[in-house]
C-alpha cells in the first residue's frame, strides 16, 4: 500500500483524512505540484513561496518549515516523478466560519515520472466553462477544481487532450492544467495575471529567460483571434512546454524558438538537479 506524507510523518492511506477537515468538506486549501528528479525538487523554493503565498491568502496558519519538510522528504522517497503537497485548514465545526484554532492539515502524495508527458504535445478545445478572473482562487491552487474536471471531460468527449478556458470578458486564461503562451510575428505572449491567470513556476521560468532565447515576451490579454497562424504552447511543472493546437485534426509542433526553450530548460533542470528529463526518455521534438 502507498504510503503518503501526513502532518510530519509517512502514514498509510486508509483512514488518514478526518471525516470533518474542511478541504474535503468545503474544498477549503489548495495544493502544490513539482517535478522531482535526482530526488530534487525542480524550482523547489519558487514552490514553497507560492504555496506559502496562498496560505496566506487563505489564512491558513502553516509554517514554510514544515511545507519544506514535506517536500524534501517525499523528493528524497521518490527520487524521480511528481509530487502533491495538499493543504487544508484541517478539522471545523459545521458552518462556512473559520474555525477559531484551525489545525491545517499538510497532506503529501507522489508518483513515478511519466517522461512520454513531459513537451507531450496537446489538442485544445475551446470549453463552454468560464474562469472568474475575479475570484481569488484563480490565483492559487484551490482545490476548488471541479470547473476544471468537467471542462477537461468535455474536451475529451469531443476529441481533444484538454479544455482551453476563456474568462468572463471572452479574454484566454489558461487551460484546465496549465498556462497558455502565443508566439506570432517573433512576439511571446501570455495572459495576465488579472485575466484570472494561476502564477505558473514554468510561466514564470520562460517569461524571465526568454529573451534569453531571441524571444521577446510579453503579458497581455488574448482572445481567440490570436491563436490564428500563431504558434502555442501550455506550461506547467510536469509537462514543462506543451506544443498545443486548437485544430483537433492536427497535432501541435513545436517550431525552432520553442524547441531551444525546451533545450535550456532541460539544461536548467539538469544543473539544477543533476538530471536532465532526455536522459530519462522526455522527447524535445516532433512526438
Amino acid at each position: 500500500m502507498t504510503d503518503i506524507w501526513l502532518n510530519g510523518a509517512f502514514a498509510p492511506c486508509d483512514g488518514a483524512i478526518a471525516a470533518n477537515d474542511r478541504g474535503l468538506l468545503l474544498a477549503d486549501g489548495v495544493f502544490d505540484t513539482a517535478l522531482v528528479l535526482g530526488g530534487r525538487v525542480f524550482r523547489m523554493e519558487e514552490h514553497l513561496e507560492r504555496l506559502d503565498a496562498a496560505a496566506q491568502t487563505l489564512r491558513i496558519p502553516v509554517t514554510r518549515r514544515d511545507l519544506q519538510a514535506a517536500m524534501s522528504a517525499l523528493a528524497a522517497r521518490q527520487l524521480d516523478g511528481s509530487i502533491r503537497l495538499t493543504l487544508t485548514r484541517g478539522p471545523g465545526p459545521r458552518g462556512i466560519a473559520l474555525p477559531p484554532d484551525p489545525r491545517p492539515t499538510i497532506l503529501g502524495a507522489s508518483a513515478p515520472l511519466t517522461p512520454s508527458a513531459i513537451f507531450s504535445a496537446i489538442r485544445l478545445d475551446v470549453s463552454a466553462i468560464r474562469r472568474n478572473e475575479t475570484s481569488p482562487t484563480t490565483r492559487v491552487k484551490s482545490l476548488a477544481y471541479l470547473d476544471a474536471v468537467l471542462a477537461n471531460h468535455a474536451a475529451r468527449q469531443a476529441g481533444a487532450d484538454e479544455a482551453l478556458l476563456l474568462n468572463t470578458k471572452d479574454r484566454v486564461a489558461c487551460s484546465a492544467l496549465a498556462n497558455v503562451f502565443v508566439l506570432k510575428d517573433g512576439e511571446l505572449s501570455t495572459p495576465p495575471l488579472a485575466d484570472g491567470v494561476l502564477d505558473g513556476i514554468t510561466r514564470r521560468w520562460v517569461l524571465a529567460h526568454a529573451g534569453e532565447f531571441g524571444l521577446a515576451v510579453r503579458e497581455r490579454s488574448l482572445g481567440l483571434a490570436d491563436f490564428a497562424g500563431a504558434k502555442v504552447f501550455l506550461t506547467n511543472s510536469l509537462r514543462l512546454i506543451s506544443p498545443a493546437t486548437l485544430d483537433p485534426a492536427t497535432i501541435g509542433q513545436p517550431d525552432g524558438p520553442v524547441t531551444t526553450l525546451m533545450t535550456g530548460l532541460c539544461q536548467v533542470i539538469a544543473a539544477e538537479c543533476g538530471v536532465d528529463p532526455r536522459a530519462l526518455g522526455a522527447e524535445v521534438g516532433p512526438q
